[in-house]
C-alpha cells in the first residue's frame, strides 16, 4: 500500500525519471571486454587496412573495440600487446572488432643503405629497328654496374595501433585514474581572449596531427590581485602519451625557418602547403641510411614538401644572387639552404646549381636521430622525422610556452585508486547505515536513506557522462563531499519526521517545510564557497568544485525532497 502512494508522488516520480536518464546515459555494462583503439598511426599497416582513429568527442562505449586477432580472444589491452609482440613480418593479421572486421598485413621494420661498392645489375632494353619495312622490336639483355644496396630486416613494424582497456560505462576518466601525461603551460606574455582561443587551436592541431587523441586543453587563470597573481596558464592532459614526447612538442615554439644566405626563404606553416608522410617519399634516407658513429648509432632521414608559390619565389630571388661553385666534381650554389628550428640551426642542405633562380615548388628536407643500438637510432630517426612534418604542418605557436609542470601518471596507479575508492565508498555507506540504526532504532528508514545516497551518486555521474566530465581524483573529492552533505540532510530530514510521528498534533507539511529551508541554506552555503574553487588553483580544483556544486544541486531539489516524501509516507499512519 506504502509502495503505490511512493509511486504516485511527483517528488519520487521525479526522482526516478531523472535516475533511468542518467542510467541510460551512463550505459553501464560490467561484462564489456576486448582493446578499445585510442589512435591509428598514419601509414601504419592499421590505417592502410582502414582502421579509424577514435573521435576524441565520443562516448567511451561508442568506441571500437578489438574483440579477436588471427582467431584468438583479446579481452584486455595486455592481450593485444602479447599478440603484436609475437607478430612476424610479412604476416596477415586478421582483426574482429564490435563493429567490422580487416585484414592487415604485418611490416618489416628494415633498415637500407647504400654502399660505394658496385654490383651488378641486368636490365633489359628494347630496341626498335625496320627490316624490309617492316618495325621489329627486340629485347637484349645488358648487365651494369651500380652501387650495391644492403637491406637490414630489423623486426616487424608495430601495427600502428594505441589501445586501453574497454571501458564499462559511458565515464570518461581523468588522467589520475587512466594514466597519461598533464602539463601546465604558461605564455612567456599576457595574451587577449581572441590571441588565447587561436593558440589553444593551434595546440590542439599540433598534437593530433603529430598522432595524440583524447586531449583536453584548457585555459586556467588565477585570481587577479591582490587574492592571486592573475597569471594565465593551459592545463594540457593527454592520456596515454609519453611525457616527453609532450613536452617537445608545448615546450617549444616550433618556429621553423628555411634559410639562405641568412635570408629567410621560407617557414612552417603557411609557406608549406604540402607536406609528405606516406612511405614513398617519406623515412630513412637510402643514399644516407645508418651508420656507428662511435658508441652510439645515426641515421639520417628524408622527406619532400611543396611550398606555396610565393615561397618558392622567394627562394628564387635569393638563390639567383648566388654564384655556382664546383666541389666533388658536382655544382653547388655558393651557400645551402640552412634549416632552423627555434633559432637554432638544425641541418643545411647543398642546393644543386640548376636551381640557380628557379622557383621550385617541390623540395626536400633531411634531419638525423641517434641511439645507443641501430634500431633505437632508426625509431628516433623516424621520431624526429615526425616531430618537424608536425611543425611544418601546423606553424609556430604565437608565443613561447614556459612549462610549470608536468605530471606523468601511471594507469596501475590510477586502476588502484579506483578500486580502492570504491571499496571506501562501500564501507562508508554501511557505515552510516549502522550508525543511523543505532541512532534510529528503526530499520525502516534504513532502506530509504541508503537509496537516497545512492541515487545522488547516480545522477551526478550520469550527468558527468552527458556533457564528458573526465573524473579525476578531484571530481571523486567532490562526491565525497555530496554524500556527506547527503548525510546531514538526510538526518536533518529524519529528525523533523520524527517529530511528527511521535506528536499528532504537529503539522507534517510545517515539519518538513523547516527542514527544507535548513537544508537550502546549508545548500547556498557550499555554493557559494565552492565558487572561489572553480577559477584558484591553477584550475586544479575545478573539477572538485564543479562536481561539488552539480551533486549538492541533484540532492536538494530531486534527490532529497523525494527522500522526504518516501521518509513521511513510511513513517505517516
Amino acid at each position: 500500500m506504502k509502495i503505490k502512494k511512493m509511486l504516485k508522488s511527483p517528488r519520487i516520480i521525479t526522482l526516478i525519471i531523472f535516475l533511468l536518464l542518467a542510467v541510460f546515459s551512463l550505459q553501464p555494462n560490467p561484462w564489456a571486454d576486448g582493446a578499445t583503439i585510442r589512435t591509428v598511426d598514419v601509414n601504419s599497416s592499421a590505417n592502410i587496412a582502414g582502421v579509424p582513429s577514435s573521435n576524441p568527442s565520443a562516448k567511451p562505449m561508442t568506441r571500437e573495440r578489438i574483440l579477436m586477432m588471427n582467431n584468438i580472444e583479446i579481452s584486455t589491452a595486455n592481450d593485444y600487446n602479447n599478440f603484436v609482440a609475437n607478430l612476424k613480418p610479412n604476416r596477415t593479421v586478421y582483426i574482429k572488432t564490435n563493429k567490422r572486421e580487416y585484414s592487415l598485413l604485418t611490416k618489416a621494420l628494415i633498415n637500407t643503405t647504400i654502399s660505394n661498392e658496385l654490383e651488378d645489375k641486368i636490365i633489359n632494353e628494347t630496341i626498335t629497328q625496320v627490316i624490309n619495312g617492316t618495325q621489329v622490336n627486340t629485347t637484349i639483355t645488358k648487365t651494369i654496374k651500380v652501387n650495391k644496396t644492403i637491406t637490414e630486416v630489423l623486426g616487424t613494424e608495430e601495427l600502428g595501433l594505441s589501445v586501453y582497456d574497454a571501458p564499462r560505462t559511458n565515464l570518461k576518466k581523468g588522467l589520475d585514474l587512466q594514466g597519461g601525461t598533464r602539463v601546465l603551460l604558461e605564455p612567456e606574455e599576457v595574451l587577449n581572449t581572441e590571441d588565447l582561443e587561436f593558440l589553444m587551436d593551434n595546440m590542439k592541431r599540433r598534437l593530433n596531427v603529430f598522432g595524440l587523441t583524447d586531449i583536453t586543453v584548457r585555459l586556467v587563470n588565477e585570481l587577479p590581485q591582490p587574492f592571486g597573481s592573475g597569471k594565465q596558464f593551459i592545463l594540457v592532459e593527454i592520456a596515454g602519451a609519453n611525457e616527453q614526447e609532450v613536452k617537445e612538442l608545448l615546450g617549444k615554439q616550433g618556429k621553423f625557418e628555411a634559410k639562405v644566405a641568412n635570408n629567410t626563404v621560407f617557414k612552417g606553416g603557411q609557406d608549406v602547403v604540402y607536406v609528405c608522410r606516406s612511405a614513398e617519399c617519406a623515412g630513412i634516407d637510402p643514399n644516407q641510411g645508418c651508420g656507428k658513429n662511435g658508441n652510439h648509432w645515426l641515421c639520417s632521414f628524408r622527406f619532400s614538401i611543396t611550398l606555396s608559390q610565393e615561397a618558392a619565389q622567394n627562394q628564387a630571388t635569393e638563390t639567383d644572387k648566388l654564384t655556382v661553385i664546383s666541389r666533388n666534381n658536382n655544382n653547388y650554389l655558393s651557400e645551402p639552404l640552412s634549416l632552423y628550428l627555434d633559432n637554432s640551426k638544425v641541418d643545411e642542405l647543398q642546393i644543386g646549381a640548376d636551381l640557380k633562380g628557379r622557383a621550385v615548388t617541390e623540395i626536400s628536407i633531411s634531419g638525423s636521430g641517434q641511439g645507443v643500438n641501430h634500431q633505437e637510432a632508426i625509431l628516433n630517426t623516424l621520431n624526429n622525422m615526425k616531430k618537424l612534418q608536425t611543425i611544418l604542418i601546423t606553424g609556430s605557436l604565437p608565443v613561447k610556452l614556459n612549462i610549470v609542470k608536468t605530471d606523468n601518471i601511471s594507469p596501475a596507479l590510477g586502476k588502484e585508486f579506483l578500486k580502492n575508492s570504491l571499496l571506501i565508498g562501500i564501507y562508508s555507506i554501511l557505515a552510516v547505515a549502522l550508525i543511523t540504526l543505532i541512532r534510529y532504532r528503526k530499520l525502516k528508514i534504513i532502506t530509504p536513506l541508503v537509496v537516497t545516497l545512492l541515487s545522488e551518486i547516480v545522477l551526478l555521474l550520469g550527468f558527468g557522462s552527458l556533457v564528458g566530465w573526465n573524473i579525476d581524483i578531484a571530481a571523486v573529492a567532490g562526491i565525497i563531499i555530496v554524500v556527506g552533505t547527503g548525510v546531514d540532510h538526510l538526518i536533518v530530514i529524519t529528525d523533523e519526521t520524527l517529530k511528527g510521528e511521535n506528536n499528532q498534533f504537529v503539522n507534517w507539511k510545517e515539519l518538513l517545510k523547516k527542514a527544507i529551508f535548513i537544508i537550502t541554506a546549508a545548500y547556498v552555503t557550499t555554493v557559494v564557497a565552492m565558487i572561489p574553487l572553480w577559477y584558484a588553483g591553477a584550475g586544479m580544483l575545478k573539477g572538485f568544485a564543479i562536481t561539488t556544486i552539480v551533486g549538492v544541486t541533484f540532492g536538494v531539489f530531486i534527490a532529497r525532497p523525494a527522500y522526504a516524501a518516501m521518509i513521511e509516507i513510511i513513517l505517516k499512519d
